[in-house]
């Protein structure tokens, strides 16, 4: 598509988006009377209108039932998380069974580690991206010391060669087959939540388990951005937050994927508790755990319903809008558009002043760009902020700029680009 840097033009695309209607159904930020030109889905999604229903809904069963709410009236508590399990699973590409909802992300990283970070003397090693978001970090450090590994020979990680901001999957590739006699377990993101750079995760995958390794994904910032297919793929296990993309509130909970080729896999370690047993015998409260099947039996703690209530709202509006797919065609031109208009700017001033260190090849990122300023990096986040423009501010120079399919237009991705070309002359 040729582009323009025109009002008229981004009016235009808004007028022909098939999935214009969708942003109706969001709370938009203010900013002196008027919308604020959120960009900042990548961090916090926005709150659906219908979020306050859908609690509100269960604070009535709760008021009504109290404890018979688990069991009674037309909601029962006891199986509300297993409404989600199908729109979850098209969201990341499984079966049903291999999906559930429980927790937040790094506790259920960690009970996922459990099970697939197995070290043994010679296979002891973990394989992630260099700069990964810190509690990834943080993560696999005290598991190793768990173990009894030093993190500093137990943990690889991949960074970009120099005087490059990401990295080259023949790169990650090289590194797995390096140390694929010692690897345990290559964990990486989906999308660096830094630069934004979108993995090739069915190459990892692949490569992973060819060295004889396990192989997990942390989809923070994949979830609800970019079509994903976990199963067909062959990852072990995956985990992300929905709170992001997925719009399902401030600490929103979070989701697993547990492929179904261990779901009857006995041997695999897990923290067990009663939520995860078996459905059919539960209230016998028998001794000896015995797992329900699939990836429910990795449940431990009782379901928080308020928090998927929250969550069943937003998943709502994932099934109204037909397919990731969809909702990928129109985030591929929102942020296409975002980068023609900060390379008019660059162009216009003959010198790089906004350097976007997202990959520029559409198949490796999401709704992200993150961008260095040549110059006054903050002064010019703050510039935005005070014109409505709400994105990311990262240490030491990056502002990322996260326009989102379901709630943002190309008008606001015009005005954002125009509020930037304006920071340069303030």
């Amino acid at each position: 598509m040729e582009y323009q840097n025109s009002a008229e033009f981004a009016q235009q695309l808004d007028e022909q988006d098939a999935l214009n209607s969708f942003r109706q159904q969001f709370l938009i930020p203010q900013h002196a009377g008027k919308d604020a030109i959120y960009l900042c889905g990548n961090s916090l999604g926005l709150q659906p209108k219908a979020t306050q229903q859908y609690i509100a809904h269960q604070l009535s069963n709760w008021q009504n039932l109290a404890v018979e709410g688990w069991f009674q009236g037309d909601d029962p508590w006891l199986q509300y998380h297993k409404q989600m399990l199908q729109p979850l699973a098209n969201i990341v590409g499984a079966q049903p069974a291999e999906v559930t909802i429980m927790n937040s992300l790094t506790v259920n990283l960690h009970l996922l580690m459990v099970s697939f970070y197995q070290p043994t003397p010679k296979r002891y090693k973990i394989l992630m991206e260099g700069g990964a978001f810190p509690s990834d970090q943080y993560a696999m450090e005290s598991q190793v010391r768990f173990h009894g590994f030093d993190p500093k020979d137990a943990i690889v990680e991949v960074f970009p060669r120099d005087g490059e901001s990401t990295l080259r999957t023949a790169d990650i590739v090289s590194k797995i087959i390096e140390h694929a006699d010692e690897l345990a377990l290559v964990l990486f993101s989906g999308i660096n939540y830094y630069t934004g750079q979108l993995f090739d995760l069915q190459v990892i995958a692949q490569t992973g388990h060819a060295a004889g390794a396990f192989v997990g994904f942390d989809l923070a910032h994949a979830a609800g951005n970019v079509p994903l297919e976990l199963n067909a793929w062959g990852a072990d296990f995956a985990c992300w937050c929905s709170y992001k993309y997925m719009n399902s509130g401030p600490g929103g909970i979070s989701g697993i994927f547990v492929h179904e080729k261990h779901h009857q896999n006995r041997k695999l370690n897990r923290f067990a508790g009663w939520w995860g047993y078996r459905n059919d015998t539960r209230f016998k409260m028998a001794p000896g755990f015995e797992p329900e099947a699939g990836a429910e039996g990795w449940q431990v703690s009782t379901s928080p319903i308020l928090l998927m209530a929250a969550h069943k709202a937003a998943l709502q509006i994932f099934e109204e809008a037909g397919s990731i797919p969809a909702l990928r065609a129109k985030s591929l031109k929102l942020t296409a558009y975002l980068q023609y208009l900060i390379e008019e700017i660059n162009g216009q001033h003959g010198d790089e002043l906004f350097k976007i260190i997202t990959p520029k090849n559409q198949q490796e990122r999401g709704c992200q760009l993150s961008i260095i300023c040549k110059e006054n990096g903050k002064a010019t986040f703050d510039y935005l902020a005070s014109r409505g423009v709400i994105g990311d501010w990262r240490e030491p120079n990056v502002i990322r700029l996260s326009p989102v399919p379901l709630y943002n237009t190309f008008t606001d991705v015009y005005t954002a680009a125009r509020h930037l070309a304006e920071s340069v002359r303030a």
